[in-house]
Order: C-alpha cells, then structure tokens, then sequence
C-alpha cells in the first residue's frame, strides 16, 4: 500500500470522528436548551442566545479538525 493511500485513508477516519464528534456535541447541546427552554420559559432567549454561541464554537472547532485532516491528505 503506499504512502498516500494511507495519508487518504488516515484522514477520511479523522473527518468521519471530527463529524460524529460535533454531531453528538451539537444534539446534547440541543437537547439541554430544549429541556431548559420547557422548565423555564421567560429565559428562553438567554438560553437560545448561549447555545448559538456554544454552537458556533463547536462548528468552528470542527472546520479547523477538517482543515487539519485535507492538509494531511494533500500533504
């Protein structure tokens, strides 16, 4: 096997952790605002407010996982 196949196939595996890993991050954030919203609903916009920003931190977090694994591949 040479060493590219393997450099592909090393960061295929990474981006597929990298998704799943911010796929159950996001739905746990997701399912606890909804949960938090249902208990008390007048904070709801500050709830909603601290899960986009934890979200968008999780995305970014992500994006910089994927980047790191194409270098890897291209490398």
């Amino acid at each position: 096997m040479e060493a590219n196949a393997l450099a592909y196939l090393g960061a295929g595996i990474g981006a597929g952790l990298v998704i799943l890993g911010a796929g159950f991050g996001i739905g746990k954030l997701a399912a606890a605002t909804m949960e938090a919203t249902g208990r008390q609903p007048e904070a709801a916009g500050q709830v909603r407010t601290s899960m986009i920003i934890s979200a968008a931190l999780i995305e970014g977090a992500t994006f910089f996982a994927l980047a790191i694994c194409i270098i890897l591949a291209v490398k």
